[in-house]
């Protein structure tokens, strides 16, 4: 379900997520001290471009998030943001513990695949990646249903030829978010203002044929400088933030209208129908036309 997109300066390797036909956006795994990857450094140092929530059933534990030690305590919902450091050296102490990740991108809940995706940040139902110190703690009375739901995505997700997997898969995920968003403390992150500005001049360019160096041109940064910056703070780079806009606008468009492809293609920005294709399966795992047949 992922791959490593890039390597920072420092050895951190950054993961993508690769999207698999007919099936949201979603993984369950268990928090696991002793998982080995080729890509990772020796204290398991990483970053992803996708989203992740983190609850801690039983046990402890702690982990590194951009530098910082961070305490994971039973009862615990931890969001870990795009292109956040995971230090992850200290995962032995969850040995005896129980705990899931729940990796996703936010357009596996139809809510936020219809909207820009450079305003998921502030959708309510992420309200807890937006937060002060982004957990909150689970009140015991709602732990077990906690389980029940992860033990319930963890299911539908292994049996995705199932009737009805996919709805399963997209309820039970928004159950969790909303639960976490209840849970999530009131006082906000300040909006990070080189994101904003970035994210404001792509949702102004997108649908023209700007490229990722003409954003970068036009706030006054080079395309390099730009694009490192953005992909720390993000996950994601400049020209994947753009891609990720379009391809936003071409699937409102492949829902929403009857256009041919060779049209939708250049009011979404992505210039011809093969570029389309192309970007579309790529980010997607189906081409536009089987995605329009199937919505």
């Amino acid at each position: 379900m992922r791959s490593v997109r890039t390597v920072r300066a420092d050895g951190t390797p950054v993961y993508r997520w690769e999207q698999s036909a007919g099936m949201p956006p979603v993984q369950v795994v268990p928090l696991d001290p002793d998982c080995e990857g080729e890509h990772l450094p020796p204290d398991h140092r990483h970053a992803h471009d996708f989203w992740v929530l983190a609850y801690v059933a039983r046990g402890g534990g702690a982990v590194g998030l951009d530098g910082e030690t961070v305490e994971l305590r039973e009862g615990e919902v931890h969001a870990v943001a795009p292109g956040e450091v995971v230090a992850a050296e200290s995962l032995a102490e969850l040995d005896h513990a129980r705990a899931w990740s729940v990796a996703f991108t936010p357009d596996a809940i139809p809510s936020l695949a219809s909207i820009s995706p450079l305003t998921w940040a502030h959708h309510p139902l992420l309200a807890l990646f937006a937060a002060e110190g982004r957990r909150a703690v689970v009140p015991v009375a709602e732990r077990p249903r906690w389980e029940a739901w992860l033990a319930e995505l963890t299911d539908e997700l292994r049996h995705p030829d199932r009737l009805g997997a996919r709805d399963a898969v997209t309820a039970t995920l928004t159950n969790i978010l909303v639960a976490t968003a209840r849970l999530a403390p009131a006082t906000p992150i300040a909006p990070d203002p080189l994101v904003t500005r970035v994210f404001d001049e792509i949702e102004r360019t997108y649908a023209t044929k700007a490229s990722a160096g003409d954003i970068a041109r036009s706030l006054g940064y080079t395309p390099g400088h730009l694009t490192t910056v953005i992909r720390q703070r993000t996950g994601r780079t400049l020209l994947d933030w753009l891609t990720e806009r379009r391809l936003t606008e071409a699937r409102r468009l492949l829902r929403e209208t009857d256009l041919p492809l060779s049209v939708i293609s250049v009011r979404a920005g992505l210039g011809d129908p093969g570029y389309l294709v192309r970007r579309f399966k790529a980010r997607y795992g189906i081409t536009p036309d089987r995605w329009r047949r199937d919505g």
